[in-house]
This record gives structure tokens, sequence and C-alpha cells, in this order.
């Protein structure tokens, strides 16, 4: 991919421009300082932006394409699941033909299928009123391993699941280890959210208590945090700087959080998700009723990030 040429105050306002340029973290950017800016006389007069020129690491946008067999493969599972739903209903449909056939013989057949159903109907409620079952600790690593284990066997790839259970969070962590796991993580972190997902879903399927799957390699989850709050606090300055809202770009629930909590104890700008899902994003503003609040509201908001009169 070719660079981009962008600009900004700082070095760091450079590189968060590219990342919205780029649609993509700083931990995905290469980028060489071109020019350096200076502030000026008084941070006024003559002050000169940084201009860097950035692209996107090689490698970064091939895990699309890469993992496109692995969600042609999903998408057949699917189908397949569809195809036993359908004929499953077939089937039920057959089963009440007869009972209609039944009911239409004789008043002593009649009184048989009415018993049949009365029997089947209780068996039926004692069923629903069993408790459901809470996994131990043993079945849900058991259920675990054997997916993501037939998984990665259909994508061929060597990947060791090591899982350990944390009582504190109440959740189960899952870690991916081995080779390439850039495949795994996909851009932006979606194909590790859909792996997550779908353990999430093979563990909870039939249980009444509800277990929270977390699945990471590399360390990701953390390194995407601290890009997240980083990029936060640069959007925050921005925003103070220019006093105009900035919208990011669409992120999940959990990455929108993160954004949320970066920013929840600045004094002068406050967030909003707006859109809809899967496109709904963070929207940095200035909060003026903070800024009325402060006891600096009436100071201006200088170049080193300072209040003068």
């Amino acid at each position: 991919m070719e660079y981009i040429e962008v600009t900004g105050r700082t070095i760091d306002d450079a590189l968060t421009n590219a990342c919205l340029k780029l649609e993509t973290t700083s931990d995905n950017i290469e980028y060489e300082v071109i020019e350096k800016g200076s502030n000026g006389l008084f941070g006024i007069f003559n002050s000169k932006p940084t201009k860097i020129k950035a692209r996107v690491k090689s490698g970064v946008d091939s895990v699309d394409e890469e993992f496109k067999e692995f969600e042609k493969n999903e998408k057949k599972v699917i189908n397949e699941t569809i195809e036993v739903k359908k004929e499953a209903s077939k089937k039920e449909a057959v089963k009440a033909e007869k009972a209609v056939e039944v009911k239409d013989n004789t008043a002593e057949h009649k009184a048989l299928a009415t018993e049949n159903t009365m029997e089947a109907d209780k068996e039926e409620t004692a069923v629903k009123a069993e408790p459901k079952a809470v996994l131990s600790n043993e079945e849900i690593e058991s259920r675990i391993n054997n997916f993501l284990n037939d998984m990665f066997e259909a994508m061929e790839i060597s990947v060791e699941v090591k899982i350990t259970f944390d009582t504190d969070d109440e959740c189960v962590n899952v870690e991916l280890i081995g080779d390439n796991m850039g495949l795994l993580i996909g851009k932006r972190g979606q194909t590790l959210d859909s792996i997550q997902y779908l353990t999430s879903l093979v563990v909870n399927k039939g249980k009444e208590k509800y277990v929270r799957i977390k699945v990471d390699t590399e360390n990701y989850r953390q390194r995407r945090k601290d890009t997240l709050e980083s990029l936060a606090k640069n959007i925050a300055y921005k925003v103070k700087r220019s006093r105009r809202s900035v919208a990011l770009e669409p992120m999940n629930p959990y990455e929108r959080r993160i954004i949320h909590s970066a920013l929840q104890g600045d004094k002068f700008v406050s967030t909003k998700s707006e859109g809809e899902e899967p496109f709904r994003h963070v929207v940095v503003y200035l909060d003026r009723e903070k800024a009325g609040n402060n006891r600096y509201s009436e100071h201006r908001y200088s170049d080193n990030n300072r209040y003068s009169r």
C-alpha cells in the first residue's frame, strides 16, 4: 500500500489523523516523519505543523483474504443446520397428520389417542420442570477444547488452547498459542471476536447459568485496550482545541466502553454512542455544561495544555 501524507500539531496528532484516514489503529501503521512542526513565537506566530507519511503495514489487509475460506465453511455449517431443522419440521408435520388420522378412527381409538397424548404431555411437563444442569469446570474445558480443536483442524492450522478459570471476574480465559496468530485476530479483532462468540454459544448451549468466555491471543485484548485509550486522549485533545465534535470509526460494544471509560473523568469533553449495529460508533464532543461547572471554565485552552486568562 502506498504512503499517504498527513499533518498534525505534533507527531501524535499526525499519527491519530493517519489512523482515522486509513481506518485502522496505530499498531497496524508504519510511518516516517517528513517535517517536524514548531510552535512558533508564543505558540501562535509562524507555527508549522508536523508532517508524516504513513501506510498500513504489509500483510495486515491480507488477513481478510486468508480467512475467507473459514467464513465460507462457517456459512456452510449454518446452512446445514438450517436444513436439519427443516427436516425435523417435516417429521413433526408427518406425526401431526398421523395423529389426525387416529382421531378420525373409532371412539376407542380416539380415547386411546387422547390417553397417549395426555401421557406425552405429562412427560414433556416433567422434562421442562427439571432444572437445567450447571456445567463443571471439566465439562466447560471439554466443550471448549472439542469445538476449537475441530475448527482449527478444519482450518489446517496448529494452535495450542490454554484454558484458565478466573474466579474473581467469573469468566473462563482461553489463550490461543501458535504461529501466524494474526489470522485468528483479523481486521480490528473481528475474527477473534467471532471465535469468542461461537465458543460462548457452544459452552452455554442448554445451560441455566451463563458462563462468560474470553478468547485472546498474543495479549491482543490488552494491546487493543491501550491503543484505544491513547486514541481517546488524542481525540479529546483535538476536540478541546477545535471545539468541534469528532466521530470515531464503528466499534463493537466492548471497544466503545473502553472509549467511554477513558474519557469519563475528563472535565471538558463527553462521549456518546450513535448509529445502529454494526455501524454504531462513539462521538467525542465538547461538553459546555461540564466546562461551565468547572472552576477553570473562564480560561482558554492553550497549546501547552494549560488554561490562561
